[in-house]
């Protein structure tokens, strides 16, 4: 009966053992899970930031070109504007010289 109980608790003993290293098994395993995940969503984090800064990069650069754009489209509108009307300009110029003139010579 003493030799029963004694190897029950030797069996006793080993499962302990046996689930101790489970256990140690199962939180190393939890620990490197845990710290992949932490790694993965770092690095992910850092290529959405890239992914972010790139795509805001291209649009300032898309606004700034369709603003150049506009600015030729007026510049060139104005210059249009400007030529045809030229002559329009000048008889009004000429008027106003005119006025001025026969203003100061009254004078």
């Amino acid at each position: 009966m003493k030799r029963i109980i004694e190897e029950v608790l030797q069996a006793e003993e080993k499962v302990g053992a046996i689930i101790k290293e489970a256990r140690d098994e199962a939180a190393e395993i939890r620990r490197s899970a845990e710290t992949e995940i932490s790694q993965k969503t770092s690095d992910a984090k850092h290529k959405a930031r890239e992914m972010v800064q790139t795509a805001v990069e291209e649009a300032k650069k898309e606004a700034e070109r369709i603003s150049k754009e506009k600015i030729e489209l007026i510049d060139h509108q104005k210059d249009a504007l400007l030529n045809n009307r030229a002559d329009e300009i000048d008889d009004l110029v000429g008027e106003i010289s005119e006025m001025i003139k026969t203003t100061t010579d009254r004078n």
